[in-house]
């Protein structure tokens, strides 16, 4: 839907994945540390940022999606201790979706990657950046057992402090 009609399911779609992010955001923890894929923080400032400035959204559709933030992220259930950012290029990532191979990312483009790509540089490696949190950066372009095996051992080190 978002990527065949951008400007009718923009809105909608990042609605969607704000309210999804913020439910998971809430959930307790099972573990001593608690890791998600992607947050409400990413939502906010990689791909409600890249898609007005794509002009996808509307001013008022932007501002009700940065107002709704600051609600959802004023719960404590939305503090971040630390972000792993899996830093991968966007051809790399293009490889990936074309192995997965599912329908609904048939029509992702490199140049949509390389935006998101800078959106999560600005937003993770600027030293403007809005959110105080720590920052992992592993370089996700090496074998994913490689990924995981770094990534892990990281995360072993973090619940053991």
């Amino acid at each position: 839907m978002l990527y065949n009609d951008p400007h009718r399911w923009g809105f909608t779609f990042q609605a969607n994945a704000q309210m999804s992010l913020a439910k998971l955001h809430e959930q307790p923890a099972k573990a001593p540390v608690k890791v998600m894929e992607r947050s409400i923080y990413s939502a906010r400032y990689c791909f409600v940022e890249n898609l007005y400035k794509n002009k996808i959204l509307q001013p008022v559709e932007y501002e009700i999606l940065k107002d709704w933030f600051e609600v959802l992220i004023s719960n404590d259930s939305c503090h971040l201790d630390l972000i792993v950012y899996l830093r991968t290029s966007p051809e790399t990532c293009l490889e990936r979706i074309k192995t997965r191979n599912r329908p609904e990312e048939q029509s992702i483009t490199l140049d949509y990657l390389y935006q998101l790509h800078e959106c999560h540089e600005q937003w993770l490696s600027s030293r403007t950046r809005t959110v105080k949190t720590p920052v992992l950066v592993i370089d996700a372009d090496q074998t994913r057992e490689r990924v995981y095996s770094e990534t892990n051992t990281h995360l072993i080190n973090l619940a053991s402090c």
